[in-house]
């Protein structure tokens, strides 16, 4: 087994860490899918408010893929079709019943799975609606299933602040993990189960199954870092990736032919009273999460990572990808008495503007920008924390001139869209916020080529 390690990164000593306990949270009234957080997808609706659905049912698939589909999270009545500017698809929201009756789709036995045709595997995910769980580098849509990839990369344990831990949604569902493994096979010559070097308690049955460790810090992780350090040949820059826990929801689906409701959210950050794993159900609400576990009323709701994740509230639901709701406190407050003058000892900064850089305690982050909008000063921060070795600053005044080749050139497309370039940034320009929208628009550009 091989260790790679990614000499740059950097991570944020953030307050609010979770423990491996799980609470069961009671089934929610209401559930939701969010096609507005799921990247590149043209949503089409499959159904009208007050409809009934089952637990699976369609309801919505992708204008650029018909087959694509989302499925219900529940069974119920469809209680709204929320839309945001430009008639953008926010939320459909299902009102649950007492009793939920599953769609039925294929079973296929683990004898059957040695030997399924690759294309018939692919049409029994299409169908239950989980194949954009299967998402394809480097613009990280989910995976074209025209063509075979190089390589799968199946990330365990994430160095996001914070996620939940491998050890804890892999206890007791060992079995179903490796039969996902063996469908993942089906579908490309090579996967890779990667986990971190240290600190991470796998059960023991499935560290034999780990075939690469990576060491280094945040985002060390992240499957488009773990690729720029193994590539060798181009081909593999189309290699899919697909998280661990969403391996059990593709192996949940294969297996019993019905589709995966659970899920185990993490609730942490400093702005929480109670930070642990929720065993929950997909599109939940945040408020059934969140309700009776916050510090202070004035704090931010970050589903997914801290520095990646997207804002929400109580009233929201929990996207399709996230697993993860971090609590922050907004920090809208006034200056602090004399702050010039005191060393900072509890305040973050990549730089050694403050005594907090010579302390390993953890800090209370909040939303703050601390500071004001001004031109790039040169200092190559963003370059030194890059762990794709990309030149941020040089990428984004490239696509701020419109030098499109140029910014690429400068390892647009090896961007992994971490947020660490913006975070150090000491200018405050939102360089993650422009890469990223860069990146996007190149590949909608590529697509209708």
């Amino acid at each position: 087994m091989n260790t790679i390690r990614i000499p740059n990164g950097y991570n944020l000593n953030l307050g609010g860490r979770p423990s491996a306990d799980v609470e069961s949270l009671p089934e929610p009234a209401r559930l939701a899918l969010v096609p507005e957080h799921i990247p590149f997808v043209k949503p089409r609706l499959s159904v009208a408010v007050d409809q009934t659905v089952q637990l699976g049912a369609p309801l919505m698939e992708d204008k650029r893929n018909a087959s694509v589909r989302f499925l219900s999270p529940g069974a119920g009545r469809i209680a709204e079709i929320n839309f945001g500017p430009r008639r953008v698809i926010q939320e459909i929201v299902i009102e649950r019943d007492a009793k939920e009756e599953p769609v039925m789709f294929e079973r296929i036995t683990e004898s059957e799975l040695e030997t399924i045709p690759r294309d018939r595997l692919i049409d029994a995910i299409l169908t239950g609606g989980l194949w954009p769980l299967i998402r394809e580098l480097p613009y990280r849509d989910y995976a074209r299933m025209d063509t075979a990839p190089p390589l799968i990369i199946v990330s365990l344990g994430s160095l996001e602040p914070f996620q939940p831990l491998p050890q804890v949604y892999l206890a007791g569902k060992e079995t179903l993990f490796e039969y996902g493994l063996k469908a993942l096979r089906r579908l490309a010559p090579q996967v890779h189960v990667c986990a971190p070097a240290t600190g991470n308690s796998l059960p023991s049955r499935l560290s034999t199954l780990v075939t690469l460790r990576y060491a280094g810090r945040y985002p060390a992780h992240d499957p488009g870092v773990i690729l720029y350090r193994i590539k060798k040949s181009a081909e593999l820059n189309r290699a899919w990736y697909i998280a661990g826990q969403d391996v059990l929801l593709l192996a949940h689906l294969l297996k019993t032919g019905t589709y995966p409701t659970e899920r185990n959210i993490v609730l942490a950050g400093p702005a929480a009273a109670t930070r642990k794993h929720f065993l929950t159900r997909l599109g939940v609400p945040l408020a059934a999460i969140t309700g009776g576990r916050t510090k202070d009323a004035n704090l931010r709701h970050i589903q997914g990572g801290v520095l990646t994740g997207f804002t929400g509230s109580d009233g929201t639901y929990l996207g399709f990808f996230e697993s993860a709701v971090n609590l922050l406190p907004e920090g809208n407050r006034k200056g602090e008495l004399l702050g010039l003058f005191r060393p900072g000892f509890r305040r973050p900064s990549y730089s050694r503007a403050f005594a907090s850089k010579l302390s390993k305690a953890e800090l209370v982050y909040d939303c703050n920008i601390h500071g004001g909008d001004r031109a790039c000063i040169a200092c190559g921060y963003c370059a030194q924390v890059c762990p794709v070795d990309i030149f941020p600053q040089f990428a984004y005044k490239a696509v701020l001139a419109g030098e499109v080749e140029e910014s690429l050139e400068h390892g647009l497309l090896d961007c992994v869209e971490c947020g660490l370039c913006s975070y150090v940034c000491p200018s405050k320009i939102e360089l993650a916020q422009t890469l990223r929208k860069a990146r996007a628009d190149y590949y909608i550009e590529q697509s209708k080529v």
